[in-house]
C-alpha cells in the first residue's frame, strides 16, 4: 500500500482535522485558560479528577481508539471470509487501517494526558508503541521491497512455485551427473583400445541430458508496482543468463579427465549448493565466486564440455535469483510476525484496561 497517491490525501485531511478537533476539546475541557473565551465548551474552571482518561471525555477518547484498534482487526479477518462476505474494497480497508490507526496516536496521548501511569498503563502504552512501530515498518517495507525487486529480479516467478524450480534445477543436475558415471567411463576406455571403437567414438555423442526439454521456468511475471501486491500478467518466459545454452550440434569425443572434473565438480559443489534450503552458504551462492569457479572450470575441460559448464553455471544464477527473491518476500511480509500478535494482545489488555476503568474505579 504506497500513500504516496491521491485516494490518500483526504483521509491525511481527515486526520488532521480530528487531531486538530480532539486537541481543542482536551484544552477547552482541562485547560480553559490556554483557548479564547469563545471556545470554552466545558466551562471556565477544569474538572476535578483524579486521571483525566476516567472523565467523560477522557472515556470518550478512549473508546473511540479501542473502537479503531477492533476495526484495524476487522482487515486481518476480512481476507479469511468467503469472497462474497468481503465488504468494501480492499484498497479501501487498507487505506482506513493506515489513517485511523496513526489518529489513534493523539488520541491516546490525550486519553492518558500525556503520562504513562501505573504498571497496566505503562505496559499498555509500551506494547502500543511497538505495534504501531512494526506497522509504520511494515508500511516502509511495502514501498521498498517491490521497488527492489523490479529492480534487481529480471522476472519474478510466483513465490509458490520456487520450491518446484528448485527441485527442477536438482534433477537437471542429477540427470547431468548420471551421464559421467565411473561404469560408463571404464567402458569407454576399453573401447578406446580397439581401433574399430575407436573409430566409433570419434562420432559419438555424449546424450542429450539438457533440462530444457523438461525443464520449463512457470511463466514468469511482468510486474507493474502495486504496493504490496504485485500484480501480473503472463508473458513469456524469463530468459535467465547463462541458461539458455544451445545444444551441442556437432558430435563430440569422450575425454576422461574432463569428465573426472565435471563428476568431482557436480558432487562436491553444484549439488550441495542446489539441493541447501539456504543457498547463501554455499561459495556458489555468491555471484562473483561463482563467475570465477566457473571460468576456472572451463579451463580445465576440453572445448567441447565447456557448453556444459556454461549450463551449470545457468543453473546456479537461477538459484542465486531464485533466493534473492525468497528473501525479499520474507522481508515484505516478515513484519507481520510481530505486527498481527502483538496487535490481537493490544486489543485484548485494552479491553481488560476499559473493563478495570469502568467497574473497578
Amino acid at each position: 500500500m504506497r500513500i504516496n497517491r491521491a485516494p490518500h490525501i483526504p483521509w491525511l485531511i481527515f486526520v488532521l482535522l480530528a487531531t486538530a478537533a480532539a486537541t481543542l476539546l482536551y484544552c477547552a475541557q482541562f485547560h480553559p485558560e490556554r483557548v479564547p473565551a469563545s471556545v470554552r465548551f466545558f466551562g471556565e474552571k477544569p474538572p476535578e479528577r483524579a486521571t483525566i482518561g476516567g472523565t467523560p471525555l477522557g472515556l470518550v477518547l478512549g473508546s473511540v481508539s479501542l473502537g479503531i484498534f477492533l476495526f484495524a482487526a476487522m482487515l486481518g479477518m476480512r481476507k479469511r471470509l468467503p469472497a462474497p462476505l468481503r465488504i468494501g474494497h480492499v484498497q479501501r480497508w487498507l487505506r482506513a487501517h493506515i489513517w485511523l490507526t496513526l489518529l489513534t496516536f493523539p488520541l491516546i496521548l490525550l486519553h492518558s494526558g500525556f503520562r504513562f501511569g501505573g504498571p497496566m498503563t505503562t505496559l499498555l502504552m509500551a506494547l502500543y508503541g511497538v505495534v504501531m512501530v512494526s506497522g509504520i515498518y511494515g508500511l516502509y517495507l511495502q514501498h521498498k521491497v517491490p521497488t527492489l525487486m523490479k529492480e534487481r529480479l529480471p522476472a519474478e516467478i510466483v513465490y509458490e512455485q520456487i520450491p518446484n524450480i528448485r527441485a527442477q534445477l536438482c534433477a537437471a543436475a542429477e540427470r547431468l551427473r548420471k551421464t559421467y558415471t565411473r561404469d560408463r567411463a571404464e567402458t569407454r576406455s576399453r573401447d578406446a583400445l580397439a581401433p574399430a571403437a575407436a573409430t566409433a567414438l570419434a562420432t559419438a555423442s555424449l546424450p542429450d541430458v539438457s533440462p530444457h526439454a523438461v525443464f520449463k521456468t512457470p511463466t514468469a511475471v511482468e510486474k507493474p508496482m502495486g504496493g504490496a501486491t504485485i500484480r501480473g500478467t503472463p508473458v513469456a518466459p524469463a530468459a535467465i543468463p547463462g541458461t539458455d545454452v544451445a545444444e551441442p550440434q556437432e558430435e563430440i569425443g569422450f575425454d576422461a579427465p574432463s569428465e573426472a572434473t565435471l563428476a568431482e565438480f557436480i558432487d562436491r559443489q553444484l549439488l550441495p549448493y542446489l539441493n541447501a534450503r539456504r543457498g547463501e552458504k554455499f561459495r556458489l551462492g555468491n555471484g562473483r565466486y561463482a563467475d570465477d569457479t566457473f571460468r576456472h572450470l572451463k579451463l580445465r575441460v576440453a572445448g567441447p564440455y565447456r557448453a556444459r559448464v556454461e549450463e551449470m553455471q545457468g543453473w546456479c544464477d537461477e538459484r542465486r535469483l531464485l533466493d534473492l527473491q525468497t528473501r525479499m518476500q520474507h522481508w515484505l511480509h516478515g513484519w507481520l510476525l510481530i505486527h498481527a500478535p502483538l496487535s490481537f494482545v493490544l486489543i485484548l489488555l485494552t479491553g481488560w484496561h476499559a473493563f478495570v476503568t469502568l467497574f473497578k474505579y
